[in-house]
């Protein structure tokens, strides 16, 4: 197995298309929603991330074919007064979940980190996606909370739709 982890180019034709499928992919199972993107958001997710700034994406790829991806977004600690990196997306196949890709791919995100001085990574994760929870702990990753008097800290979300 030849596995090679990049930063996609999102003017890209290829990666363009890499990245529409890979999402769909994840938004197709049930840890994603569990529902099949709209064609549009599949055709333009590239493009409009080549507008967020500090924006980027991570692709694996095995023996050519792409295989995984991360979305990450700069953003920043007001707590530390420096940049970090949230991890949006993660997406390994099907038939390679078990061989260490999210761990590569986990490991190019921390490099970009670094080259731009943040000062950690932040991810999201479901109570129900075990495996996932595990590969993120063997990455370092770790629940937090400020006060244990107050709990661990929680994820909430609102739509403006």
């Amino acid at each position: 197995m030849q596995s090679e982890v990049i930063i996609a180019d999102y003017h890209n034709p290829e990666h363009q298309q890499i990245i529409g499928q890979l999402m769909n992919h994840y938004a197709q199972d049930p840890m994603g929603g569990g529902e099949a993107l709209k064609q549009q958001v599949i055709d333009n997710l590239a493009i409009e991330l080549a507008k967020v700034a500090n924006a980027f994406t991570v692709l694996a790829m095995v023996n050519g074919e792409a295989v995984g991806l991360i979305n990450a977004m700069q953003g920043f600690s007001t707590f530390k007064c420096q940049p970090l990196i949230n991890i949006h997306d993660v997406i390994v196949c099907d038939g390679c979940r078990g061989m260490g890709i999210a761990q590569k791919m986990m490991d190019k995100v921390e490099e970009v980190a670094r080259q731009r001085g943040c000062c950690k990574l932040t991810l999201e994760v479901l109570e129900g996606n075990l495996p996932a929870q595990a590969s993120y702990r063997r990455s370092g990753f770790a629940g937090y909370e400020l006060d244990p008097e107050m709990g661990k800290a929680m994820f909430w979300q609102k739509f403006l739709d």
